[in-house]
């Protein structure tokens, strides 16, 4: 590979020697309606901080804005704020509904896209389309609220604000000239038939860690009160000069002679509380004198802890404005000499980036899909900053919270949050979760491994794992069991920097390998009721897959024995067998642990293949599938019907060994082969692989299906008429569309049915939906198990695809089919249309909408329509993966 200007920044953070990662663009999009800001009795976080506090009202935790960016501590922030002379509130952060106004839950009612990014943020190019009228705040809260369940969402389009194009594009962008040193562009362009003002107020300001109560800030490491003022400029512009004691002292320069304004960040408390203000300049002072017209709220001193720069422009049809501004830590007598040139050298650095890691060959669709996914990755990084103890006790100025002890997360007094992490979706969901980080970090790595490693670490140190061993699931509720991948992602990232660089990081592997043990521990022993090897979990990220809410108690008692529970921990078991063989390379001791993994995955395929229970099995003969089991006291075990990713899950439990490892490792072979020998109860009658078989090239396969049983749970999977859409796996068979599975207990009736755009129903939140819709993650996951079979089977091995086609393809073949499918979902068909963007005519025609990508979390099961949360890259980027192995051919295909 190429070693660009890029990955020589790369390489200087790694050693340490530059800190080009100090500032990105780590701002949320969201800071409330936030756990961490939630200091209610009942929970109730949505309704303790609305929107409509944001603007007035000092957050404790965090910051949101614009096409934000802000240091790694965000001790200092930047952002754009916006105001069209017509809106009612001043636009400073993203509207969306809250999960109680939203009928399919919480929704960013906006449209913005991250165009560009490099992994040091060297570069960043962002786009907001704004509108001209005034923004629809109240008919989009009062038409969502009257839809129910079963109807589409409403969304700003639909309001009709954007009609004649009466709005603008708002392109951000920033290049860095160093690594605290930060040039940024502001193009605003007019994309309507009339004359329109637009209010530009780039803003400058300190997280808030003066009002709670501390002396020297909640870490202690802030000696006082920052503090901001206008300075005499250089000729041509207006500067700002910024003074944080843990940060430094920053000089903001702004092109031209815009008006400053100042004010502190602090709770305008008249206006929330009713409160005699502290201060006469509160955080929504802007708002104040600009929308309001009242020239007293900022401060005529020009100083303060907020700062903006005021620029007004009315741009004529077609045209656009420009601003440029810099941030930098040293005092400059000529800003923006040289700036273009500056912004042209970043963007063509980025170029020259992105073309060294991207596959020779790829068409310039697949190109651009990938560089879109990849930059919108980038963009999701953010400041994530939850100290768990702190919050539980309340802060010196605030009293503790009534309940907090025995409430949501108390469990959790250890955890102690305070770094960049990868988000979901920043509006969306602007915290990290266990498991969508462990899918992140596979994209992130063709880009930055370091980043991506750091992230896997991270959720493994002890002031995030609770000591028993848990990782954190998300601020919600840490204690909730997300399915334990965080061993595939550590493994898959260590073989993927392995090949990018051409050395394996042993002690990046080894290190969270002794972590992860502990994880695995607490899995067996808390989500295996029995001792029976068959696991239970809860919910496992799959919210509504299930006819319960599985991660409540079940409303009739019992215990839900899991397919997908049991078969996650056999993925598991193999996962770390793996990578204990790995480490067994260079230190032999590790063999042992992978026969401790070896023994154990025998015992969990055998209880979920054979009889495990009452002469139950989560297999059904008949109808060649896995189910879920309801265990009722007193009253018997009942398989669960429903067949969904629940049934298809037991194949993801699959490695293939070498010959050539297996003969360097004496003794782990040796102890297979007596567990193989004198346990005869862990392989007779389960109907697992047989690992004793050799296959293709000598390989052998631990499965927990064998051949047969994979033939027949595929022919369903590959079915067009059950679980294969044109886009990949659906996460329920279309058969429930016209047989909806019903399970009656105590006279109650509880159903499941195919829905394949957005949940019917309010379970689990109802804000996503797996009864239909296509989600990347499992389905990159079955990616890599049908490839690891083909690696065993090879030819031998041809499956109808799709189902009744007569075109019989082997498993490597079927893999790459399902990458297509996935990967159609972004590229345009032969109408022009791209699916992910269904009916949306500006996305599909209007050519400036139409080269536009966004990220969905999920996706229309008949359709491909994007659906749920609009900026999830995280997982949805696993595309730019898939390209990656599979786009030549695509291309070809």
């Amino acid at each position: 590979m190429k070693l660009t200007a890029e990955h020589q920044r790369l390489e200087a953070y790694r050693q340490r020697r530059t800190n080009w990662k100090n500032w990105g663009p780590y701002l949320s999009e969201r800071a409330w309606g936030t756990v961490r800001e939630d200091y209610s009795s009942d929970g109730l976080a949505w309704e303790y901080f609305p929107h409509d506090h944001a603007r007035s009202r000092a957050y404790r935790w965090s910051e949101d804005g614009i096409a934000g960016i802000c240091d790694r501590f965000q001790y200092v922030c930047f952002a754009l704020a916006l105001w069209n002379g017509r809106d009612p509130i001043l636009k400073e952060r993203m509207f969306g509904l809250s999960g109680p106004e939203g009928n399919h839950g919480e929704d960013v009612k906006e449209y913005y896209f991250y165009l560009d990014s490099t992994p040091t943020h060297s570069y960043l190019r962002m786009l907001y389309k704004y509108p001209q009228a005034e923004f629809p705040y109240a008919d989009l809260v009062a038409e969502n609220r009257k839809r129910s369940s079963r109807d589409f969402e409403y969304e700003l389009m639909d309001t009709g604000v954007f009609k004649g194009n009466r709005y603008f594009d708002v392109q951000v962008e920033y290049a860095k000239a160093g690594p605290d040193d930060i040039l940024s562009r502001i193009t605003v362009a007019n994309r309507g038939p009339e004359e329109s003002a637009c209010h530009l107020l780039p803003t400058l300001w300190f997280r808030n860690t003066w009002s709670w109560g501390y002396e020297k800030g909640p870490m202690g490491d802030v000696l006082q009160k920052p503090f901001m003022k206008q300075i005499v400029p250089p000729q041509g512009s207006s500067a700002i000069r910024a003074d944080h004691s843990a940060a430094g002292t920053y000089y903001l320069y702004a092109e031209g002679s815009p008006e400053l304004l100042f004010t502190e960040n602090e709770t305008n408390t008249h206006r929330i509380y009713g409160m005699p203000n502290s201060s006469p300049y509160v955080k929504d002072a802007f708002h104040t004198y600009l929308v309001e017209g009242r020239t007293g709220a900022v401060n005529p001193d020009r100083e303060g802890t907020k700062a903006a720069v005021l620029y007004r422009a009315v741009i004529k049809p077609g045209a656009s404005f420009t601003v440029r501004l810099r941030l930098s830590r040293t005092a400059e007598s000529r800003p923006f000499e040289n700036a273009e040139d500056l912004f042209s050298q970043r963007r063509s650095e980025a170029d020259e980036f992105y073309a060294a890691l991207q596959k020779p060959g790829l068409s310039e669709e697949l190109v651009f899909i990938q560089r879109q996914a990849l930059s919108a990755m980038l963009w999701s990084k953010q400041f994530f900053y939850f100290n768990i103890e702190q919050w539980l006790n309340g802060d010196p100025k605030s009293p503790q919270p009534e309940g907090r002890r025995n409430g949501r997360n108390a469990a959790w007094e250890h955890l102690n949050n305070f770094d960049i992490m990868s988000m979901p979706d920043k509006w969306e969901y602007p915290w990290y979760a266990c498991w969508d980080l462990a899918f992140h970090c596979i994209p992130l790595t063709l880009v930055d491994p370091d980043f991506a490693k750091r992230q896997l670490e991270l959720l493994a140190r002890e002031w995030y794992m609770h000591p028993n061993g848990q990782l954190p699931a998300y601020e919600w509720n840490f204690s909730d069991a997300n399915p334990p991948v965080h061993a595939w992602a550590t493994y898959r990232v260590y073989k993927i920097d392995a090949k990018l660089h051409g050395k394996a990081d042993r002690g990046f592997l080894e290190s969270i390998y002794h972590k992860l043990l502990l994880n695995f521990t607490w899995w067996v022993n808390k989500k295996d009721a029995g001792g029976k090897n068959v696991f239970q979990g809860g919910f496992l990220g799959l919210d509504n897959i299930s006819v319960f809410d599985r991660s409540k108690p079940l409303p009739t008692g019992g215990h839900l024995d899991q397919s997908d529970g049991t078969s996650w921990m056999g993925f598991y078991c193999l996962v770390m067998l793996k990578i204990a063989l790995e480490l067994a390379r260079e230190n032999p001791v590790y063999q042992d642990s992978a026969s401790k993994f070896f023994e154990h995955f025998l015992r969990i395929a055998r209880a979920m293949t054979g009889e495990y229970r009452s002469g139950l099995s989560l297999w059904d003969e008949e109808d060649g599938f896995f189910y879920d089991a309801l265990d009722l006291p007193g009253r018997g075990i009942t398989r669960l019907k429903v067949r969904s990713l629940v049934g298809l899950m037991p194949l993801l439990a699959v490695e293939t060994l070498t010959s050539e490892l297996m003969e360097s490792m004496p003794v782990f072979c040796r102890r297979m082969n007596w567990f193989f020998q004198n346990r005869l109860h862990l392989r007779e009658h389960g109907h697992m692989a047989c690992v004793q078989s050799p296959g293709q090239k000598s390989r052998r396969l631990l499965s927990i299906v064998n051949r047969d049983r994979l033939a027949r749970v595929l022919n369903r999977m590959l079915d067009e008429n059950e679980f294969l859409s044109d886009y990949g796996i659906r996460s329920l068979s279309k058969f429930h569309q016209d047989h909806p599975y019903t399970l009656y207990v105590d006279g109650q009736a509880h159903t499941v049915s195919y829905q394949p755009a957005e949940s019917q129903s309010g379970l689990f939140g109802g804000n996503s939906n797996w009864r239909g819709p296509v989600w990347f993650p499992v389905n990159y996951l079955l990616i890599e198990a049908l490839q690891k079979f083909d690696y065993y089977y090879g030819k031998s091995f041809k499956v109808e695809c799709p189902t009744g086609s007569g075109r019989m393809l082997t498993l490597g073949e079927v893999a790459t089919e399902l990458s297509r499918r996935l990967i159609k979902l972004f590229l345009r068909n032969d109408s022009g249309s791209r699916p992910i963007y269904g009916g949306q005519r500006p996305f599909q025609t209007d050519p400036a909408w139409r080269d536009l990508m966004l990220f969905n979390e999920y996706f229309h099961g008949d359709n491909g329509a994007g659906l749920g949360a609009s900026h999830q890259a995280g997982w949805t980027a696993l595309v730019a993966k898939l390209i990656q192995q599979s786009g030549g051919s695509l291309a070809d295909n």
